[in-house]
């Protein structure tokens, strides 16, 4: 007899398939080159290496989340359009990351703004969605989604 699986089950396995895809082009060197340009000169030296942990989590989940609504690029929406879908997941991640940097970055609160911090998790959180969506988009053209 066969075994009968729920629709919902067969969805979850079928976006595991696909994000374990989107992830053989993502490269840690990478990874690790967007956090130093994006939070070098926040970061401590003691700190850098717990910092950095958490912002790997956080690009492959935005990353993620770009090649997730990618299918709606490549139907024919526009890449802001395909953006303000995903809003509140996008300002979810922001809002981690910033929560996250802030509690374990042990920042010296003389040199820097809480607004400067927040401005470079959000650009790159956007960095790594809009990297997710143009890699996502170009797999839906070439059929390998």
């Amino acid at each position: 007899m066969n075994d009968i699986i729920s629709l919902k089950q067969k969805r979850h396995q079928k976006e595991l398939k696909y994000e374990k895809r989107m992830l053989r082009e993502l490269s840690l060197t990478e990874i690790k080159s967007g956090i130093e340009g994006s939070f070098g000169s926040f970061a401590e030296k003691g700190k850098k290496e717990v910092i950095e942990d958490g912002c790997i989590d956080f690009a492959i989940e935005a990353f993620l989340l770009g090649a997730k609504y990618s299918r709606f690029g490549y139907y024919g929406e526009s890449m802001q359009t395909a953006n303000k879908r995903c809003q509140l997941e996008e300002k979810r991640l922001i809002d981690d990351l910033y929560d996250y940097f802030i509690n374990w970055g042990n920042l010296n609160e003389k040199d820097i703004s809480f607004g400067e911090v927040y401005f470079a998790c959000e650009y790159y959180i956007q960095s790594w969605w809009k990297l997710g969506f143009t890699k996502g988009e170009k797999r839906y053209k070439l059929r390998l989604h």
